[in-house]
């Protein structure tokens, strides 16, 4: 379903990331860890087709990301780092935009509309303005607008970000739940998610895949370490280091 080869990525004389190969298929759910700086949300925008790798190829759902864009965007759902809401909009009618962006009008808007708005907890909150909702229903409200066509391909960048306990863990069983058919990528800080959600994990250092596997086979990676912490700072370099 995704398949990342070679990726590479300059801006002017930084490397961003450097021959980054990686693939997801349908069932799975990649985590990507990282340091801050490593070159995760640069990954993910590449994959999108928000940037534009310098080399390398993308293929989602068969299609060429490189060649034709707009077609593959169409089996992908998309929630950034710090996804855009129309404040003034009810969370209906934010949703129902959505929709029709992606070409879904009439009945089928209506179900796909009612469908999001049960599967995120959103129905209590679906005729209030999104200037009145809390962070967490907020940050549901981006969530829906991503799968609100139902793609095949969901990419996830620091989903829970700045939710607490209750709703991050709503969220990662949104994700373990949709991982069962699609295929998602989603980056994370924060590891326990890569164990309660994820059925396989990459970590990427100063621009590379430094790990790849199993959370069980991850924690195996370094002798006499068995957790995913003490590896996850063992194969990566601090950001205050020299």
């Amino acid at each position: 379903m995704i398949q990342v080869q070679n990726l590479r990525k300059q801006f002017g004389t930084k490397v961003a990331v450097n021959d980054v190969s990686f693939a997801v298929e349908k069932g799975e759910v990649l985590g990507c860890l990282g340091p801050n700086g490593a070159g995760k949300s640069t990954t993910m925008r590449m994959i999108t087709g928000y940037f534009r790798p310098t080399s390398g190829k993308i293929t989602l759902a068969g299609v060429d990301m490189l060649e034709d864009p707009q077609r593959g965007k169409e089996s992908l759902g998309y929630l950034p780092e710090n996804a855009p809401l129309y404040s003034d909009m009810t969370v209906a009618s934010f949703l129902g935009f959505c929709a029709e962006l992606r070409g879904i009008t009439g009945a089928a808007r209506t179900k796909a509309l009612d469908r999001v708005l049960d599967l995120c907890f959103l129905d209590s909150v679906r005729n209030q303005s999104v200037d009145t909702l809390s962070k967490g229903f907020r940050h549901r409200t981006c969530f829906a607008q991503s799968i609100i066509h139902d793609p095949e391909v969901l990419i996830l960048d620091e989903p829970t970000d700045g939710l607490d306990p209750n709703q991050k863990h709503e969220v990662r069983g949104m994700i373990k739940r949709m991982g069962q058919d699609k295929a998602i990528i989603f980056s994370t800080h924060i590891l326990e998610e890569v164990e309660a959600a994820c059925s396989r994990a990459i970590i990427i250092d100063r621009g590379k895949v430094v790990a790849d596997g199993t959370p069980d086979q991850l924690k195996r990676l370094v002798p006499g370490v068995n957790t995913l912490d003490e590896v996850f700072r063992s194969i990566t370099r601090s950001d205050v280091e020299k």
